[in-house]
């Protein structure tokens, strides 16, 4: 999609981070859950994470999305290279690299805050991660706010 004095903008897949973005504490509120069930009609979507609560499996257990165990932010930017051209999703310094590749990158700063590295490596910085899929579910929501 073409966004004026921004650029043309190719997304085939939404990389998200999970604890700070999808969720706190590894959990995955059930709205989330259903607006990502939505986001994968459009997009291929993987979740990255080196799970530190334990969760990953147990909370997107089938939803149609991709599971990538990481143990580094290095380990996550690489295999988000796999997925490009790709938007990321993400609040903490292992997320840096991941939105720096990202042809769109979101930082979700929540509860759990977010770094100041994770906010200058993105476009669009949301209160939610909610708000972030809320725009690329709808490409106008992402024009007007990215134009120029």
């Amino acid at each position: 999609m073409e966004i004026p004095n921004f650029g043309n903008v190719e997304v085939r897949a939404v990389l998200f981070d999970l604890n700070g973005t999808l969720g706190e504490n590894g959990r995955v509120p059930d709205e989330v859950k259903e607006l990502l069930s939505k986001l994968a009609d459009k997009y291929t979507v993987v979740v990255l994470s080196a799970d530190t609560f334990g969760t990953l499996e147990e909370e997107l257990k089938g939803l149609p999305v991709r599971i990538e165990r990481v143990s580094s932010g290095a380990e996550k930017a690489e295999i988000a290279r796999g997925y490009a051209p790709y938007a990321a999703v993400g609040n903490g310094n292992n997320d840096v690299a991941m939105l720096e590749g990202a042809e769109l990158a979101f930082c979700v700063v929540g509860p759990e805050g977010a770094t100041i590295d994770a906010l200058l490596a993105s476009d669009i910085a949301v209160k939610d991660v909610r708000d972030a899929i809320a725009v690329l579910l709808d490409e106008r929501k992402l024009i007007a706010t990215l134009r120029g």
